[in-house]
This record gives C-alpha cells, sequence and structure tokens, in this order.
C-alpha cells in the first residue's frame, strides 16, 4: 500500500511557498549587492529579503536552520527536507576524517544544516559512539576511516562517502514515491559524473581510474560515460538536460584547457532548470522541494557575491561566477 502523501496535502505549504518566493534573491537584488559602495550596503539587500544582521556564516546558518525548520514543521512529509540535508553530514564526515588524519580540531570547519547536529557528531565519533544517524551513514564514516588508515588515499574515503551520500538521497526518494524527487537525485548524479568524466581527463587520466570514480544510480550510466573519451562526452549526453554543459565540458576535456567556471555554471543551471519546473506546478511535494533547493542556490550565491567582492573583483567578473536563478 502506498504511503504517499496526496498533491493536496500540500495546499496549505505551497500557498505558503508561493508567497515566500517573492523574497528570494533575484538578479536585481544580487546587481545591487554587487554594486553596493561597501558590505554594509550590500547586507541591507539582504535583510530586504528577511535575513538577519551579524557576520555572514552566522546569518546564513541561521537562514538555513530556519529554512529547513519552517518546512520540517509545514510539509505534509518532513522527509523532503532530509533528502537536503543529507550532504552536510556527509561534509561534516569528510571533514572529521581528514582533520584526524592531519591532527588538527576540525570543529571550525563543521556545517550546520544536517540531519546531525555537527557538534554531537565530532563528539560521537571521538567516543566512538555515534547517534542521531543512520547506520549507511555510520558504516561508510567506519569504511572512510579504513581507507585513510596508515597514509591511505584519501580520494578513496571521498569516494566511499559520496557513493554513501547518494545511495540514502536515492533511497529517501524511492520512500517517498516522488518521481520528482527521484528525478532530481539522479540529474544530481548525472552532474557530479559528468564534472569527475571532465576533470579526470583534464588530468590524462581515463580507463579504469575513471571507473572507480563513477556514481552509479543516474541517468546515464557509469559505463556510457567511462566509455567515452573526454571530447565525446557531448554524445553521451546529447539527448538530456545537461547537453549543454557536457558539449562545454567536452571541449574542455584536456590537459591544460580553459578555465572550467563556464561549464561549472552550466551543470548547476542544469539542475536549477529541472527544478524551476516545480514553479508550474499549483500544489504537491515539487513546490517544497523547488524551494529547498532555491534557498540553497540562494545562499550560494550570496557566498559567491560576498567572496568577489573581498577579493576586489569587478561586478562583471561576480556576475559570470552566478547561476541561472531560481525566480
Amino acid at each position: 500500500m502506498s504511503h504517499r502523501k496526496k498533491d493536496t496535502d500540500y495546499l496549505a505549504i505551497s500557498a505558503r511557498i508561493r508567497a515566500m518566493e517573492n523574497r528570494l534573491l533575484t538578479r536585481e537584488r544580487m546587481d545591487r549587492m554587487i554594486e553596493a559602495r561597501d558590505d554594509g550596503e550590500a547586507m541591507k539587500s539582504l535583510a530586504e529579503c528577511g535575513y538577519a544582521e551579524g557576520p555572514l556564516d552566522a546569518v546564513l546558518a541561521q537562514a538555513r536552520a530556519e529554512v529547513f525548520k519552517d518546512m520540517e514543521q509545514g510539509a505534509p512529509d518532513p522527509r523532503l527536507v532530509e533528502v537536503f540535508q543529507i550532504k552536510y553530514d556527509y561534509h561534516n564526515a569528510k571533514t572529521i576524517l581528514k582533520a584526524q588524519a592531519q591532527g588538527v580540531d576540525p570543529e571550525r570547519l563543521l556545517l550546520a544544516g544536517g540531519r546531525c547536529d555537527p557538534a554531537a557528531l565530532w563528539d560521537g565519533w571521538k567516543r566512538e559512539a555515534l547517534t542521531g544517524t543512520s547506520e549507511a551513514f555510520k558504516k561508510a564514516m567506519e569504511q572512510a576511516r579504513a581507507a585513510l588508515a596508515d597514509g591511505g588515499d584519501p580520494q578513496q574515503a571521498d569516494l566511499i562517502l559520496d557513493r554513501a551520500c547518494y545511495s540514502e538521497m536515492a533511497g529517501l526518494a524511492k520512500e517517498l514515491e516522488s518521481p520528482f524527487l527521484q528525478g532530481y537525485v539522479r540529474l544530481s548524479v548525472d552532474v557530479a559524473n559528468l564534472r569527475a568524466a571532465v576533470r579526470v581527463a583534464r588530468m590524462g587520466r581515463e580507463g579504469e581510474f575513471l571507473r572507480q570514480v563513477l556514481l552509479p544510480g543516474g541517468n546515464v550510466s557509469e559505463q556510457a560515460i567511462a566509455a567515452a573519451r573526454g571530447d565525446a562526452l557531448g554524445e553521451v549526453f546529447r539527448s538530456g538536460p545537461l547537453a549543454q554543459a557536457a558539449a562545454l565540458g567536452a571541449r574542455l576535456a584536456q590537459p591544460g584547457g580553459e578555465s572550467l567556471t563556464a561549464f561549472e555554471r552550466e551543470c548547476d543551471n542544469a539542475l536549477t532548470a529541472y527544478l524551476a519546473a516545480a514553479r508550474r506546478v499549483p500544489f504537491g511535494e515539487e513546490t517544497v522541494i523547488g524551494y529547498l533547493y532555491a534557498k540553497e542556490q540562494e545562499f550560494t550565491a550570496i557566498r559567491a557575491i560576498f567572496a568577489g567582492r573581498a577579493a576586489g573583483l569587478d561586478g562583471d567578473t561576480i556576475r559570470s561566477r552566478l547561476r541561472e536563478t531560481y525566480v
């Protein structure tokens, strides 16, 4: 028997989200932040979108926590939020394991927003008493630690954690019986694999090495990607939403190629285009999924703008690094 919530169960939260979308960071607001005389003036533009005042990291952490809490309380099935929280747990897992290997304290590098409080995760790991995490997460951390033991390969540890992360996301999307969410996870895997294929080709390493780093669960099989030489990637992804990104990546997939900035942007734009379809749905789980992604995208854009300002980049350069907006 299906336990999937009906679209009509999302009537109330969908109406609220449509109203909240009016406060999302538009391109016009981003331009005002980019051209602001100083960071104080740029922060005022954020305040217009409902952000608090204070240091940027704290402001964004607070905003993320509020979005997740709001959606958990308002969505008929709070597990929708969990799909977007999983990656923070795995980021923190990577940070903890690498810090331990280097003998440093990871706490200031941990990110809030996951299913597990970062400080509690670090404390539980130190005491070998992890609680509040999935069994898949615990197993992946143990396997990654073993891979790092005795000077092991950090890339292998990352791969173990990445596979587990996307597997958890896919499993949860399947449990939720959400075709839209499942499509998002599959496309996310495709994006990760396309990026890996281009980077590996630029390193002059393909074949077996590429097969080891590709993730399962995408729309395009690992076998098809591994069989394509770097400059043939465009053909593999030609009929899907990553066609434009893959065509660009194929041109850059050679040692010493040009910057990947435009390629990375096209990959993210493909995800945005997929999720922006939620705006055409009057009510349903799609509205929650789309809004969660839109806020994540917004946080990334804000960081990029302030990082560009701090680096003294001109406005056009900062704009070139921004992705398509959800609104």
